[in-house]
């Protein structure tokens, strides 16, 4: 079994979504001073590599906390988008929805991350690539970028938080899947009374 990491880790001063606060993590206590290491870490939720459960979007929708463990493993579908700028239901054309899949777009837009670009340079997801993907009711859709929608009133984010489709954003190193036939998807967010959480996903590949 081979083990692929698609997460960002967390260090100071990531980049945080347009209009949230900063986030920041910083060394409260060392070994050499107090005998142990501490950090202290303060953020909002959507920085860096992170998931969302419907609360985000949606009104008396489930937390994080409230979502049963199995939900965040799956069986991976990779679709590659990679130089697409429109992501449509013809990218799902062959491939095989199931109530356990995990669908991850390879765009190749980390590769602007922590640049200008990263926050208006990516691709468009269409309202029905979404709806098939809630239809066949998978459990997550991932992303190498920073939102799946570009319209400020969220369609692909509504349409898939209210059938219980889980997002995750900010994903990195998909394209270390490109060829890869066969892999599973754990993304453990931490278990947080919120609409969202940091969580590190991991490609199992068979």
């Amino acid at each position: 079994m081979k083990y692929v990491d698609l997460t960002y880790a967390i260090v100071d001063n990531m980049p945080v979504f347009p209009g949230d606060p900063p986030m920041s993590l910083k060394q409260v206590a060392s070994i050499k001073e107090r005998g142990y290491t501490d950090h202290q870490l303060t953020t909002a939720m959507h920085v860096g590599t992170h998931i969302d459960a419907p609360l985000h979007m949606i009104e008396g929708g489930a937390r994080i906390d409230e979502i049963a463990a199995d939900r965040f493993i799956g069986s991976g579908i990779l679709i590659d988008a990679r130089g697409k700028e429109m992501i449509d239901e013809s990218f799902l054309y062959g491939k095989t929805l199931t109530h356990d899949s995990v669908v991850l777009i390879c765009t190749g837009t980390d590769k602007k991350y922590r640049t200008p670009l990263y926050d208006t340079q990516y691709p468009t997801i269409t309202e029905s690539f979404a709806q098939k993907l809630a239809d066949a009711k998978v459990k997550i859709l991932g992303i190498d970028f920073i939102n799946p929608d570009k319209d400020d009133s969220f369609p692909i984010h509504k349409i898939l938080l209210s059938r219980q489709v889980l997002i995750i954003e900010n994903l990195t190193n998909i394209d270390s899947l490109i060829g890869v036939n066969s892999f599973d998807v754990i993304a453990f967010p931490m278990k947080l009374h919120a609409e969202a959480a940091p969580v590190r996903v991991v490609a199992m590949v068979k």
